[in-house]
């Protein structure tokens, strides 16, 4: 890897289900540099989750195939045994807001010590991690008493914000953030990414942002990622995705989202996303396509625009 600090090359995760095979991460290529958030945008079921943990090597055991290259720092992760991506990569180098903060975080601990935690596994310093602890509950704006907490006596809020300082204790290069602000009223969404954009700013730490919320992704946003049916069909610059969308699903999608300075008619997709059990053939997004043609049977490449633009469309 020449330029970039994560590269994720044709990486697929397949899952073994009741009635077949789940393609839910299906050749996925990208890049991401140092001090910069991906936001990875798409419909739910579309393999978003699924693409973090495969990333971070968090695999269920119904896995039927999972292959491709994760190159981090030019060291390619996938090579290393479980127990060495343990000690040297997860929560060293790489870690996950997961989604609905209240579900990962143990109810019978204090915060403070499950915010330690990472620390202590990885280093076995409990004093040295406590005072970690202290420094990133100050750095997402929680009260420091609130380490003597426990999850079920803090706000929604509060405790998303426990599970971002949770990631970022044992200073990672890059953080893959799950649905951060699903569940939360508007005006902590807005809090909490601000944190993130002030965090981000202070520690260059890099993001992947996992959401289907097109409003909040674009806060963050240097550059986005629309996946549809376990493949990213579109990967392009903020500025140019919310203005200027290449894909056709891309542009539905925008078509879809209100605007505060114009008015115009709000658009929706219709049909259904495929099954990941034996998608279609061809271009996954055709059944559901206005632009939609002959060529379209066949499976298009995520081809480059030369303008650091990426579309997985016969249209170009």
């Amino acid at each position: 890897m020449t330029n970039g600090l994560l590269r994720v090359e044709q990486l697929r995760l397949h899952f073994r289900a009741a009635k077949g095979v789940v393609q839910a991460v299906d050749d996925v290529t990208f890049e991401l540099k140092r001090n910069e958030a991906i936001v990875v945008l798409g419909e739910s079921g579309c393999g978003k989750t699924s693409l973090a943990k495969a990333i971070l090597r968090l695999l269920p055991r119904n896995v039927q195939s999972y292959s491709g290259k994760v190159w981090l720092n030019d060291q390619n992760i996938m090579e290393l045994d479980d127990e060495s991506y343990r000690k040297e990569i997860r929560w060293i180098k790489m870690s996950m807001v997961p989604q609905a903060a209240m579900n990962s975080l143990n109810p019978v601990v204090k915060v403070g010590e499950q915010v330690a935690e990472p620390t202590v596994a990885h280093y076995g310093l409990k004093k040295e991690a406590l005072d970690q602890a202290r420094t990133v509950f100050q750095r997402v704006g929680v009260p420091v008493d609130f380490m003597n907490r426990y999850a079920f006596e803090l706000s929604g809020g509060m405790r998303q914000r426990v599970a971002i300082a949770m990631a970022l204790v044992t200073s990672p290069d890059v953080i893959l953030l799950d649905e951060p602000t699903s569940a939360l009223d508007v005006l902590t969404q807005a809090n909490i990414m601000n944190v993130l954009k002030r965090i981000k700013q202070e520690t260059e730490t890099s993001y992947i942002l996992i959401t289907h919320d097109i409003a909040t992704s674009s806060e963050l946003a240097d550059r986005v990622a629309a996946m549809y049916a376990g493949q990213i069909v579109e990967l392009s610059d903020a500025a140019n995705f919310f203005t200027v969308p290449l894909h056709p699903y891309s542009q539905k999608l925008m078509a879809s989202v209100p605007t505060l300075r114009q008015t115009k008619k709000l658009e929706f997709i219709p049909g259904q996303p495929p099954s990941l059990i034996n998608p279609p053939k061809g271009c996954r997004f055709a059944a559901r396509c206005p632009s939609k043609f002959e060529k379209c049977k066949d499976e298009p490449p995520l081809k480059d625009m030369g303008d650091g633009r990426r579309v997985k469309c016969w249209l170009y």
